[in-house]
């Protein structure tokens, strides 16, 4: 399975060459990784939050443009003790690959400032989204 977010590309989002700003498609991966958090019953609350990024990448594949609506399509990669990958890709309207990105997570205890085991409930439910490659 996989989870789909849909964004519409501002204009402040774009660069002086009308193309958007490599800086936006991160924008993008957060609001699809937050709205998947949303999704698998994750308070939105920073009080609440358990999640820190370890690290983010994006692969730019094709040019991306003011007004374009794209699909950020986000699936689980590997799934560790204390961390998961989230595997994206994004395509706009037509189905033409924009961009893909990886984000590794960390499941994070911020009073304790440590990483934390993954519960059990949650990697079943990242477990509905893992990836087939």
């Amino acid at each position: 399975m996989v989870f789909e977010t849909a964004v519409k590309v501002r204009f402040c989002e774009t660069d002086a060459l009308g193309h958007i700003s490599n800086i936006s498609y991160f924008i993008y991966l957060e609001e699809a990784r937050t709205d998947f958090f949303g999704e698998l019953g994750f308070e939105m609350g920073v009080g609440e939050w358990k999640f820190i990024l370890a690290s983010s990448k994006c692969d730019f594949i094709s040019q991306g443009h003011f007004n374009q609506k794209l699909t950020v399509i986000s699936e689980v990669g590997k799934i560790g003790n204390s961390s998961f990958t989230i595997l994206h890709k994004i395509v706009d309207d037509s189905g033409k690959h924009i961009a893909n990105g990886e984000a590794i997570i960390v499941y994070f205890d911020f009073n304790e400032q440590k990483s934390e085991k993954l519960p059990e409930w949650f990697r079943s439910e990242l477990e509905k989204y893992k990836s087939e490659k």
